[in-house]
């Protein structure tokens, strides 16, 4: 459920391009995440860093993209947001000797200091990779291409991407004791 949750705004976005153009659909993306921010503030009374990030990108390319009417900048959006995600997962690694995936999912798996090094290069190529095919999808193909290819191809690949490292921690998952 936090997963369509998470992804509401691009499907919001996907549903009101089809129907209305990018500009339409760029608003009721910042509306969107307004609202998705606004719902978990009053709902867990507490609001994750991932999604102010997101509510930033989006006020600041969104905007850009309205007031300039130039739809380059919301097609740099996720670009930006998956360099720096990679960006601060390899610098809490370099400078600070702090692996975050191993931060986020320590409670649930326990996997020796490899795996985890293992899976935070994963994520940090992931997010590399996916900036990459994102500019090459949304300056090679048409608006339209690039919104389908952010909604189906980005999660499409994410989930695949999930799986694969699912098969990596499989043999690390924690039994729940009690149950």
């Amino acid at each position: 459920m936090k997963f369509l949750f998470d992804i509401f705004p691009v499907i919001l976005f996907f549903a009101a391009f089809k129907l209305y153009g990018i500009y339409i659909a760029t608003t009721v993306a910042i509306v969107a995440t307004v609202l998705q921010i606004a719902w978990s503030s009053f709902r867990h009374r507490k609001v994750d860093n991932m999604q102010w990030i997101s509510l930033a990108l989006i006020v600041v390319f969104g905007g850009a993209t309205l007031l300039l009417k130039d739809e380059t900048f919301i097609k740099w959006k996720p670009t930006v947001l998956y360099w720096l995600f990679a960006s601060v997962l390899i610098l809490s690694h370099l400078f600070f000797n702090k692996n975050l995936i191993r931060s986020m999912m320590e409670q649930q798996v326990s996997a020796p200091d490899p795996v985890w090094v293992k899976l935070l290069f994963g994520w940090v190529g992931f997010f590399a990779v996916m900036g990459v095919l994102n500019l090459y999808v949304a300056f090679n193909y048409s608006t339209d291409t690039w919104v389908s290819f952010k909604l189906f191809g980005g999660i499409g690949l994410m989930l695949l991407f999930v799986l694969g490292q699912a098969f990596v921690l499989a043999p690390h998952m924690k039994e729940k004791s009690g149950e």
